[in-house]
């Protein structure tokens, strides 16, 4: 191989080598952006005040790959009452703590005490692989409209522990917290319901726009249809009368 062959062989490694340290770097890049965002998280089938909501506490991963044994999710003092949904595979236990002040439920009962945390224990650990699901039934306070709520929560594994528990201060992007505690943000009474008519209204007016457009386009398809006709009959018309042309033509010559 000559000195150029080889120069250029050469070169196109290095892009080659080069290229693939990018594409290296890049999936490091992705990886643990994945990594960062695999946070233990927390939703809710409503977000009003003063709703009973059901929320979901979502574990995706052990700690640094090991199983999971326990998740402790600690409820916000402005919440007295909680009831836990069944797992087959863990037990799972209500701990209670004394409130400094007796208060009077929506029933008129004197509550004395409020479920500060829940707990769910297994003997089959959750595997770092596998993700599982822990869902609350609670009241979310009626004074809570316009404030987040956070719900610390306790991931023990095989070895170590993930403590979920940091709360950002106050104008603090909690995506840049290493343990972000999950939480939901609430609203107003009745938010959600003045929305859903203006949502409405947006909807009714892009099915309108929609209707426009597929008549404007079902009226273009039918021209377009009607094109290759109108082409094709012209094309037969005037191949007819060339043929007529050429038989008048020959008759002349032979009379």
């Amino acid at each position: 191989m000559g000195s150029t062959g080889q120069n250029t062989y050469s070169g196109a490694r290095s892009i080659v080598r080069g290229g693939t340290i990018a594409l290296g770097a890049a999936a490091l890049v992705v990886v643990g952006a994945v990594s960062a965002g695999a946070h233990v998280t927390i939703s809710s089938d409503t977000d009003e005040a003063g709703a009973y909501a059901l929320l979901t506490v979502s574990v995706p991963h052990g700690c640094d790959g090991s199983a999971t044994t326990s998740v402790a999710i600690q409820i916000p003092e402005e919440i007295t009452s909680v009831t836990p949904t069944r797992n087959a595979l863990y037990e799972v236990e209500a701990v209670s703590e004394e409130l400094d002040t007796p208060i009077t439920d929506s029933h008129g009962n004197e509550v004395t005490e409020r479920v500060a945390e829940i707990v769910y224990t297994t003997d089959s650990p959750l595997p770092d692989a596998e993700r599982d699901a822990f869902e609350l039934s609670l009241r979310l306070p009626e004074e809570a409209a316009g404030t987040t709520l956070y719900f610390p929560v306790v991931q023990t594994c095989e070895e170590g522990e993930a403590p979920w528990v940091e709360i950002p201060a106050e104008g603090q992007d909690g995506e840049s917290l290493d343990h972000p505690a999950p939480s939901i943000s609430i609203v107003e009474a009745g938010a959600v319901a003045e929305a859903e008519p203006e949502a409405a209204a947006d909807t009714t007016v892009s099915q309108d726009a929609s209707a426009g457009d597929q008549s404007s386009v079902s009226d273009a398809t039918d021209e377009s249809s009607q094109t290759p006709l109108v082409i094709t009959s012209l094309v037969v018309g005037a191949l007819g009368l060339l043929v007529g042309l050429v038989a008048l033509v020959r008759g002349r010559k032979r009379s």
